[in-house]
């Protein structure tokens, strides 16, 4: 059994912002799969591809405070740590860049700060995906940019970005 994580805030003033990119990637792949999201578990919606064994989570509790629902998928589903995939954003990296480790430091994030608490371990893959926009980022500082919406060029950009990361979460998948 594997869970793929996509880090966000819950509620409609939060879609489409940098910070959701992660819920963002996870709604895509649910569409494109033709998966329907079920009521929450454990505090985030979910669908389960039966196939491969797979859950997908979108923890509700908000971006800092992901690490519960984490905690209680992986405690119930006893969901080893090497099949744990966590999907965030990341305004360190430029927009439309796309990072995949197999484990490390949150680095800054504090979805992944929380998630390693909950843990208790840094052990886990996540993929990292870039907002960088410096002149609009040093223009409203961090917290704005980052609950910002994506531009216009940016949102001509994601669907092929969305697919890419698509197609990294089936490689992920399908790691044995």
């Amino acid at each position: 059994m594997k869970l793929i994580i996509g880090l966000g805030n819950p509620g409609n003033e939060y879609n489409f912002t940098r910070h959701n990119f992660g819920f963002l990637a996870l709604d895509y792949y649910a569409k494109v799969g033709d998966f329907a999201w079920q009521n929450p578990r454990f505090g985030a919606p979910y669908f389960k591809n039966n196939l491969d064994d797979t859950f997908f989570i979108k923890p509700q509790d908000y971006y800092n405070n992901s690490g519960r629902a984490v905690r209680d998928f992986v405690a119930y589903y006893k969901i080893p740590l090497q099949n744990i995939l966590v999907i965030c954003d990341d305004f360190d990296l430029n927009f439309g860049t796309i990072r995949y480790r197999a484990k490390g430091s949150a680095g800054g994030n504090n979805g992944l700060k929380s998630i390693i608490q909950a843990l208790k371990t840094s052990d886990f893959a996540r993929i990292r995906l870039g907002t960088n926009n410096p002149a609009i980022r040093q223009r409203l500082g961090d917290t704005k940019f980052v609950l910002g919406k994506f531009t216009t060029d940016e949102k001509t950009a994601l669907p092929t970005l969305l697919s890419q990361i698509c197609s990294k979460i089936n490689n992920f998948i399908g790691e044995k």
